[in-house]
């Protein structure tokens, strides 16, 4: 599978690139963006954290306002960003360009209903195709982990409890904790995969993680969680993915933190947390 370099830019020693290609599974040309630590090449395959992004958002929100470059630069960690959705005039939006659904808005899930079916999957695309894509093209172990805002937030954790063994470790800021009672995840899993509920749960992190057994307590998980948030109390829920661990006694840690919101601005200040905490359990911190 061809690739195509659209941008490049050094950076704390490493490499930012952005670059296209054709997505079979999306049915769609898809870009993505790829740091790569100086110490990737010459023979020296580095891990990978794949960060999933929110509403709205591509592949540039977290590459270009998070300030995780110098840090992963540092611990030789490469950042694959992904966009959020498929993309392209042929692809179905929603009819009243609402930002919550389709395009930018993809919710990292495998939609099963008409129109949405062919092209939004998300899931696989970030669990199959793009991995092995950037595996083939980079300097890229398969030492990954994976991470995540809001939606991507949810991205992360679900697919992470959908696949133990994958990733090394996940976290997520202001993570969509439960799709299932929210109206942002009512809206998409309801559009993306009918009105079955019970369907509705495979997807869901606090399902996922309150059903966990021993098997699928692979991963350990780092939450961070703004207390000024302004989405926190209707459609976050941290409360109900707190007491899915709690339950299942699933490694989380949950951080309230003090004051922060949901944006970029809270991404920045405990993105190295989150690179450290990775590092960790990948063994090379």
């Amino acid at each position: 599978m061809g690739i195509e370099n659209s941008s490049s830019n050094k950076v704390f020693g490493g490499w930012h690139k952005q670059y296209t290609h054709r997505s079979d599974v999306l049915g769609c040309d898809m870009r993505f963006a790829i740091f790569l630590p100086r110490q990737a090449g010459k023979g020296n395959r580095v891990p990978v954290m794949y960060w999933l992004s929110g509403l709205t958002c591509t592949d540039e929100n977290f590459m270009q306002k998070a300030g995780a470059f110098r840090i992963a630069s540092e611990l030789g960690i490469a950042i694959v960003a992904p966009d959020t959705s498929p993309r392209g005039d042929h692809v179905p939006d929603d009819e009243e360009e609402a930002y919550d659904f389709g395009k930018g808005a993809g919710f990292y899930v495998n939609a099963t209903q008409e129109p949405w079916a062919r092209n939004y999957r998300m899931y696989d695309y970030v669990t199959g195709e793009l991995p092995a894509l950037v595996r083939d093209h980079f300097p890229i172990s398969d030492d990954a982990v994976i991470s995540g805002h809001s939606m991507g937030g949810h991205g992360a954790l679900m697919i992470a409890l959908k696949n133990p063994g994958m990733f090394k470790s996940v976290t997520a800021f202001s993570p969509i904790s439960n799709p299932i009672n929210c109206p942002w995840g009512q809206k998409a899993l309801g559009n993306y995969l009918g009105d079955d509920k019970s369907v509705w749960k495979q997807w869901d992190s606090s399902e996922l993680m309150k059903a966990a057994t021993a098997k699928d307590m692979q991963t350990p998980a780092l939450v961070d969680q703004g207390d000024a948030d302004g989405f926190l109390t209707e459609q976050l829920k941290p409360d109900t993915l707190f007491a899915a661990a709690s339950h299942a006694g699933y490694p989380l840690n949950l951080r309230m933190q003090e004051g922060y919101d949901h944006s970029y601005y809270f991404i920045a200040s405990f993105i190295e947390d989150h690179l450290r905490f990775h590092a960790w359990h990948l063994g090379i911190a």
